[in-house]
Formats: structure tokens, C-alpha cells, sequence
């Protein structure tokens, strides 16, 4: 089966296993972890030492879709950054480790990055 997959998503799983094996999210710094498909973006806060995902965002969340007001995909991942870190800071996270996801970082990764900052989390 993984013969029949694209190289390209081949590639970006292998950079996920490698980037993955020093990336660990705990209480104090939980990770920050970045999916992108070709039409969305998801990111979530999860807590590896006790498996649980502290708070999660994307462009298909409902509070997303009342706060957008600017179209196009880079916009759209800085507002889901923002209102990540909302959530985070009404938690009282400040300090992640990113995940990238063996995504490279540029684009809307690098905007969902820049908009959580932005909203004022620390990594």
C-alpha cells in the first residue's frame, strides 16, 4: 500500500518520523501540532504525557467561521493561529513546542505560526 502513495506525502512522513523522535509535548510545554490538507488547516494543543488534547482549532470550527472575514488560505491559518492561542491563554499556556507535522515551514504553516505568537503563545 504506502508503494502507491504519493512521493511526495511519502516524503513529508518521513520527515514527520524523524522530527517527531525529539518533539514531545508535556505540561509545561505542551505541542503545538499543525495539520494542512489541500482546502484546510487544522492545529491542536496536546498534552503526550497524558495523551489528551488541551484545545484544538481549524478552518472547519464553528467559532472560525464567525470570526473570518478575510478570504484565501494564508489568511485563514494566521486567524486560526490567533484564536488558538486564545484558547490556550484562557487555559493558561503560554510555552509550546511547534510541530510542524513534516510539513515545511513556509506558507500557511509559517502564517498559523506567526498568527499563534501573534496571539501570544511562546515557542
Amino acid at each position: 500500500m504506502a508503494s502507491k502513495m504519493n512521493p511526495r506525502e511519502l516524503a513529508r512522513l518521513k520527515r514527520k518520523r524523524r522530527i517527531g523522535k525529539n518533539i514531545h509535548g508535556n505540561t509545561d510545554r505542551p505541542r503545538l501540532s499543525v495539520f494542512r490538507s489541500d482546502k484546510h488547516i487544522y492545529a491542536q494543543i496536546i498534552n503526550d504525557v497524558d495523551g489528551c488534547t488541551l484545545a484544538s482549532f481549524s478552518t472547519l470550527s464553528a467559532d472560525f467561521k464567525t470570526a473570518q472575514k478575510e478570504s484565501g488560505k494564508v489568511a485563514a491559518a494566521k486567524k486560526v493561529g490567533e484564536l488558538l492561542a486564545g484558547a490556550a491563554l484562557a487555559q493558561g499556556i503560554t510555552k509550546v513546542v511547534f510541530d510542524r507535522n513534516g510539513f515545511i515551514y513556509h506558507g500557511r504553516v509559517k502564517a498559523l505560526a506567526d498568527g499563534a505568537r501573534a496571539g501570544g503563545l511562546d515557542f
